[in-house]
């Protein structure tokens, strides 16, 4: 049985990386006695309110210089995982390349500090690809204490071969730090998750920003979830713990990891092992993804 928190962060106007960190710590105080907790995706975009004029930027600027403060966020991160003993995924944050663009990095702490892992996006949001920021190329799998988890970015949560990739490699439960601006995107996400727990039969937890318009920046919609895959004893609409909508709140849920090897063996699905069963039928079934 593991402990976990998923963060829904509501963007706030901050005077500065102080004032950035209070807010994370106020969200995180709810999430206290958590194995695991994740932040959102590009949570520190907050901290283009504290870039000169950004109110009355014309582009994505104050949103770009939000990458000049990656390394006092990822020391802000070990602090803060060490302080409360978690494990921490610290959402994800814009790193510079240094050859003047930037990956989409997610970082997990361990409960001393430690970074364990690291994960540079693989697929980017149209958006992004305008912003100068490059795709990675790694699907790779934590072993941590209580079990095996797997990182997917927002969109990757989109691309069944993101979350098939972790899973391949012993994956329990997903983690998903999101960024979307609009309620579409964020329902593309949330069914995404949704049908990565029914077709691998594992848990998936969703971590969003939300907040209104401010400048340039055209707001963000979120309420941040930890999903399963649809079977009893679970939720019937697989919705273990979920936040409220567009505000500041944390979702708690002990998940039973054993289960899922029960639930594979003998649930009222037996996706998971299915999948597998007929893996070269599918290979011969014309596809271009098979070129």
């Amino acid at each position: 049985m593991v402990r976990v928190a998923t963060c829904n962060v509501e963007f706030r106007e901050v005077s500065g990386f102080a004032d950035f960190a209070a807010h994370l710590r106020e969200v995180l105080d709810e999430a206290r006695g958590a194995d695991l907790v994740v932040l959102p995706e590009a949570v520190t975009f907050e901290l283009m309110t504290a870039e000169p004029s950004w109110s009355g930027a014309t582009d994505l600027a104050p949103v770009l210089a939000t990458a000049g403060y990656a390394d006092d966020f990822r020391e802000l991160m070990a602090q803060e995982a060490a302080a409360r003993g978690q494990y921490l995924l610290a959402g994800s944050h814009l790193v510079p390349t240094g050859e003047g663009g930037y990956r989409n990095v997610a970082v997990l702490h361990d409960p001393t500090g430690a970074v364990v892992h690291e994960h540079a996006k693989t697929h980017l949001f149209p958006l992004e690809h305008t912003l100068d920021v490059v795709e990675g190329d790694e699907m790779a799998v934590v072993d941590l204490p209580f079990g095996k988890v797997g990182i997917v970015i927002c969109y990757e949560s989109q691309i069944p071969e993101c979350a098939s990739s972790l899973v391949e490699q012993g994956a329990q439960i997903l983690l998903c730090p999101s960024l979307t601006l609009t309620r579409a995107g964020f329902w593309r996400v949330r069914h995404s998750l949704a049908a990565r727990a029914i077709e691998n039969q594992v848990y998936t937890v969703h971590s969003g920003v939300a907040g209104p318009p401010r400048g340039v920046w055209p707001g963000a919609y979120a309420t941040s979830a930890i999903l399963g895959p649809c079977d009893a004893p679970l939720p019937d609409d697989g919705v273990i713990a979920e936040t409220p909508a567009d505000v500041d709140g944390v979702a708690v849920a002990d998940l039973d990891l054993a289960l899922l090897a029960t639930l594979r063996e003998s649930g009222a699905t037996t996706t998971y092992q299915d999948r597998r069963r007929r893996v070269e039928r599918y290979r011969a079934w014309p596809s271009h993804l098979h070129a």
